[in-house]
């Protein structure tokens, strides 16, 4: 998705067989960064930085073990209060732009 919406891509690098990215948010969300660990397709851990404390940790554990395409198909377009966009719709964004 190319809008103002559109998480930054911050690093990307792999480390002992993990993929590790990390993203800014864009501004319309609480959460600041979005920092996600993969196995080829599959998540292993998400990590915000900042945002509604219990929501970004119900969402980082329910998407331990997910395939990428799951997560983008099951949090892509969830918006929150009327802003266009979510912190669980960035992390949809973000796994996207890989």
């Amino acid at each position: 998705m190319n809008d103002d919406f559109s998480p930054v891509l911050l690093a990307d690098r792999q480390e002992d067989g993990f993929r590790k990215v990390s993203f800014r948010t864009c501004p319309a969300v609480c959460s600041e960064q979005i920092d996600i660990t993969l196995e080829g397709d599959v998540i292993r851990e998400v990590q915000y930085t900042r945002g509604c404390h219990g929501n970004t940790q119900g969402v980082a554990a329910l998407c331990k073990g997910m395939k990428v395409q799951d997560v983008i198909a099951r949090l892509g377009g969830i918006d929150c209060h009327g802003r266009g966009t979510s912190c669980p719709d960035q992390l949809a964004r973000s796994l996207e732009m890989l």
